[in-house]
């Protein structure tokens, strides 16, 4: 599972915060999850 900083965008790992949730990169303390970028497809009538 991967997160990002809010204040930074530093993409972090589970592993990276396990112990604390903070950004190791700037010491920020929102994460939100990456989630993956939807793609949508409209049909030609």
């Amino acid at each position: 599972m991967e997160y990002v900083c809010f204040s930074c965008g530093e993409t972090i790992t589970w592993e990276e915060i396990r112990r604390r949730v903070r950004c190791p990169y700037c010491g920020g303390k929102i994460l939100y999850k990456k989630r993956p970028d939807i793609v949508k497809t409209v049909k030609a009538r």
